[in-house]
């Protein structure tokens, strides 16, 4: 099956829907930003540390990548960069234009996947913002290699991703107080559900997901041609049993070195 077409209208729904990351930020945060008091996340609730930034956002080139929902890029647009916002969802990109056109930002939005960047020149930005999403594609490494070549050199990756552990324990036992595992590393919501759980989740539009590994995750940056310059970890903020043993959120900063 197409999992990105799926996936594509599964966010559509979301929008739909209200859930938290689809919901544009309000006004006055896009004021303050505007006066530089910004800051953004790329995994739950943690911001991303201003010094993994440049002091100045000033006419910086910024691809927010699978950044759908008018958070990030509407900042970074208040900020003072050049951003261009990159999702597959339509409606995810429609509350980006809508915090533009309410705020007065100038951004761009492209419907594309984040496997393949082919509308983009090589060396086309100085920052990449790619907040939790490559759970949404099968293989993540062409997101490296596409991310890398856009980037030019000395360019910054700024990442957040899961913990792969997340997604070997069984979500309805989670609910009920009980940490079973259940699935194996790298998931995929295709193949390590049934059938008929499978076939909800196409018929109610949920999106599929897939676990990946710590090694495509990070070595995985590595061997695109970036070197990893920090890390934090995130959680969900006490919302889910498993935030009492572990954060299940990475992020990285990553600068697009020389080969």
């Amino acid at each position: 099956m197409n999992t990105v077409e799926h996936n594509s209208k599964a966010w559509n729904k979301k929008v739909e829907d209200g859930v938290v990351y689809t919901k544009p930020v309000n006004e006055d945060r896009i004021e303050k930003a505007k006066t530089g008091d910004w800051e953004i996340t790329v995994t739950t609730g943690r911001a991303v540390p201003k010094e993994w930034f440049p002091s100045s956002l000033k006419g910086l080139s910024i691809l927010c990548l699978a950044s759908g929902g008018g958070q990030q890029g509407p900042m970074l647009a208040a900020a003072g960069a050049e951003v261009t916002v990159v999702d597959i969802s339509e409606k995810q990109l429609e509350q980006d234009q809508f915090v533009a056109e309410r705020d007065g930002l100038h951004l761009n939005t492209i419907q594309g996947s984040m496997s393949d960047l082919h509308f983009f020149n090589d060396e086309s930005f100085d920052l990449i913002v790619h907040p939790v999403s490559n759970v949404f594609v099968e293989n993540i490494l062409p997101v490296w290699m596409e991310a890398s070549r856009v980037l030019k050199e000395n360019g910054v990756l700024i990442s957040g991703f899961t913990n792969p552990l997340l997604y070997i324990f069984d979500d309805e036992q989670e609910k009920k107080g009980f940490l079973e595992v259940k699935h194996s590393i790298p998931f995929s919501s295709v193949s390590n559900i049934n059938e008929e759980e499978l076939q909800q989740h196409i018929e109610n539009n949920q999106t599929l997901e897939f676990g990946h590994t710590l090694e495509d995750q990070i070595q995985g940056q590595v061997d695109a041609g970036f070197l990893i310059a920090g890390l934090y970890e995130d959680d969900f903020g006490g919302s889910r049993l498993l935030d009492n043993y572990i954060k299940t959120f990475i992020a990285t900063r990553a600068i697009k070195v020389s080969r």
